[in-house]
């Protein structure tokens, strides 16, 4: 097992690296109220508006944790030319990524995931509905194109990539085959919400509970099961390894030519809230993987930054600090 002084030195060099994200990338929308009254037009609740909070989400959400981890974070992906696209550019930029190679596409909405949070002035906004805005690009042209070209201009210049699919239509196959050519980054990491399987040729992927019992066919229920059915995914795709997400279960890392690894969860188990925390270790993983840790250090460090931001309301990022002093005051996991 790996060293305290080593994932502490892993932190350090995150600054040094560069991370390509190609992903779909979304506004979470956050917008809170204080309870009015009892609606006389149905049995609701009537909010007072108070406040929206724009933030990074989806592959989006990645980007904004690749910033703050000090990482030059290199993106590739689309927003509409609408409303919601400006508010995400904008968010994108004010936690420090250049969104130049982002393009804009007329007609395209920008996904939007809408929370509705009340709550009284002296307490905590609990969500009481949510909706989201969806759309799909098309399967092909001139975006597609252009995507291809950014992805060929910045593939050079980063160490890893990662790949982050929510269904909307940016991660395409081509794209993926483009990436994983001739002059590819040394690592590439997938991530996606409803086609894990699809990714062949790709170094890393990350798949939650859910997404695995999908390519399984069957429920997962133990470490050795859920051992069993990353080893079956890794192998489909050949992948260097598949790192199983398991909630309060920590995780499970299977690597070719190495044991199973089961990393039990960082913290409590009693979770604040889960948005984005699948963001987040597809952002630690890769970027560790940049800065040269082995997929077991780097999904060490994943589990410590998704360990992290599940503690912080709504969509959340992990800094360094908060990496070093998780690591820090780690008492089992790794050796001094």
């Amino acid at each position: 097992m790996t060293s305290t002084a080593r994932l502490l030195e892993l932190v350090d060099r995150l600054p040094g690296t560069a991370v390509l994200l190609l992903g779909d990338l979304v506004l979470d929308r956050f917008v809170l109220g204080t309870p009015k009254r009892v609606s006389r037009e149905a049995p609701v609740i009537i909010l007072r508006r108070e406040a929206q909070r724009d933030v990074p989400g989806g592959a989006a959400n990645a980007l904004a944790n690749l910033a703050a981890l000090g990482v030059r974070a290199l993106p590739v992906g689309v927003v509409g030319d609408d409303e919601p696209g400006d508010a995400l550019l904008g968010a994108l930029a004010a936690c420090g990524v250049d969104t130049t190679a982002v393009l804009r596409v007329a007609g395209y909405q920008t996904p939007t995931k809408v929370r509705i949070l009340g709550g009284g002035p002296c307490s905590l906004k609990h969500q009481v509905a949510r909706y989201d805005i969806e759309d799909r690009l098309p399967d092909g042209g001139r975006w597609l194109s252009e995507v291809v070209d950014r992805l060929d201009r910045l593939a050079p210049e980063a160490q890893a990539v990662a790949l982050s699919d929510y269904g909307y239509g940016t991660v395409t196959d081509e794209a993926v085959r483009r990436l994983a050519g001739s002059r590819r980054p040394p690592w590439i990491c997938a991530d996606s919400r409803h086609r894990i399987a699809d990714f062949a040729g790709v170094d890393g992927v990350t798949p939650n509970l859910q997404e695995l019992e999908a390519t399984a066919g069957r429920p997962l229920d133990g470490d050795e099961p859920v051992a069993a059915a990353a080893e079956a995914l890794r192998r489909r795709l050949g992948a260097r390894f598949a790192l199983a997400t398991r909630g309060n279960r920590g995780m499970t890392l299977v690597e070719n030519g190495q044991p199973a690894l089961h990393i039990p969860v960082h913290g409590t188990d009693e979770v604040a809230d889960v948005t984005g925390a699948g963001d987040t270790v597809l952002a630690v993983l890769t970027a560790a993987l940049a800065a040269g840790a082995t997929p077991a250090e780097a999904a060490l460090l994943a589990n410590y930054g998704g360990g992290v931001v599940v503690m912080k309301l709504g969509t959340a990022t992990v800094n360094r600090r908060e990496l070093q002093l998780a690591i820090e005051r780690d008492q089992g996991t790794v050796r001094p």
